[in-house]
């Protein structure tokens, strides 16, 4: 069978022995281990799709009811051997959030095996309070690998929003990072070589770079920490963290659900902040914006960035009379529907639209826009 059949036979599932052929050993180890995932599925039933036959799979499963003859573990095993990276962080993403194979949380076994990813980073934050000290010890590694990964992107990334910005005045400082390409060009054409269809240069030209002159500003980060926006405090931890050692820059982290906890002592490691964050409860934005503005210490150089989904479980008349109130009193306040890589919100648009009525920009961003905004800021 050429490759090209051996993989729509994969995609198509045993009911396409007929017409694609057989499998090789190494593609039925991916068929079995497709199967015991995507084989429980209670919707192949209705579509009349068969599953089932593969090779190391259950027969005569229908929906994964019945106990499975391979491990979690096993499972696994198998698809770290067999696949690629990018399809095995899918697998175990829809392991996690599709079907809810709980051992993947609560087996130390499974989680020393498991690939670190985002999705298993917000599984572990929603589930944690259940594990016991063994299995948080194990999750521990998880938090502490995706973090870093995180932080370390972001991180670059913040490097050179506030490393100074090039202009177009030229500069006498030879650094190859502010070379002026077209410039040199434009100025050496004239030793243009016909026959080696090259420039001499000459003499090259560069940028200069003007660092941003930052004054002191404050940030608070306010971050709804119920269930749906798992992402946006996970993400909100990790700006807090790479915005927080920044000169010019007060920064604050703050999470709420109906009660307020300033987590802005620990703003610093990341890690032991989600550990302790406890998702989930109701919402009280209104008291959460209160304590915002309690700290803001010099109002026209202070920024609130309100992380939620604007289902507001307290005071809607009073959260919008305090946003009003920063907003004249020359605060920037930034209402985000989420704060993470996607950047897709899900909110409440009615209150959204009665704060942006108010002076407040309503919107979602990614961690990256973030920082560029609060650079904008700091840079005038």
């Amino acid at each position: 069978m050429s490759a090209d059949l051996q993989r729509w036979r994969l995609i198509l599932g045993p009911a396409a022995d007929r017409s694609c052929g057989g499998l090789s050993e190494e593609n039925a180890g991916r068929d079995a281990a497709l199967d015991w995932l995507y084989g429980r599925d209670d919707d192949l039933g209705k579509r009349d799709v068969r599953r089932g036959g593969a090779r190391g799979a259950s027969s005569d499963r229908s929906g994964g009811d019945e106990a499975s003859i391979v491990t979690t573990v096993d499972w696994l095993d198998s698809i770290h051997r067999l696949f690629p990276k990018e399809t095995i962080e899918r697998l175990e993403r829809d392991a996690i959030e599709r079907y809810q194979i709980n051992d993947v949380l609560t087996d130390p076994d499974v989680l020393a095996r498991i690939e670190p990813n985002p999705a298993l980073l917000k599984a572990v934050l929603q589930t944690k309070h259940l594990m016991n000290p063994a299995v948080l010890n194990a999750a521990r590694r998880i938090v502490e690998e995706v973090v870093r990964q995180l932080v370390e992107k972001l991180s670059i990334q913040v490097r050179t929003v506030f490393s100074g910005s090039r202009n177009r005045r030229p500069s006498y400082h030879r650094r190859a990072r502010d070379f002026d390409l077209k410039r040199t060009l434009k100025a050496n054409l004239k030793h243009y070589r016909p026959d080696d269809r090259q420039v001499a240069i000459e003499r090259p030209h560069f940028h200069s770079r003007t660092s941003k002159r930052l004054e002191q500003w404050q940030l608070v980060l306010l971050v709804d920490q119920s269930g749906s926006m798992t992402s946006s405090v996970i993400h909100s931890a990790v700006t807090a963290a790479c915005l927080y050692a920044l000169p010019g820059l007060k920064t604050h982290l703050v999470a709420f659900d109906t009660s307020v906890v300033d987590m802005t002592s620990e703003v610093d490691d990341p890690v032991e902040l989600l550990m302790k964050v406890q998702l989930g409860g109701g919402t009280d934005i209104a008291m959460a914006v209160d304590y915002a503005a309690g700290l803001i210490e010099n109002p026209r150089r202070s920024i609130v960035a309100l992380i939620t989904d604007f289902y507001e479980g307290g005071s809607e008349a009073r959260l919008v009379h305090t946003t009003k109130q920063l907003c004249e009193q020359g605060t920037q306040f930034l209402g985000l529907a989420a704060l993470d890589e996607d950047a897709n919100p899900s909110y409440d648009r009615n209150l959204a639209k009665r704060m942006a009525d108010v002076g407040a920009h309503i919107g979602a961003m990614t961690p990256s826009h973030l920082v560029e905004f609060v650079a904008e800021r700091l840079g005038t």
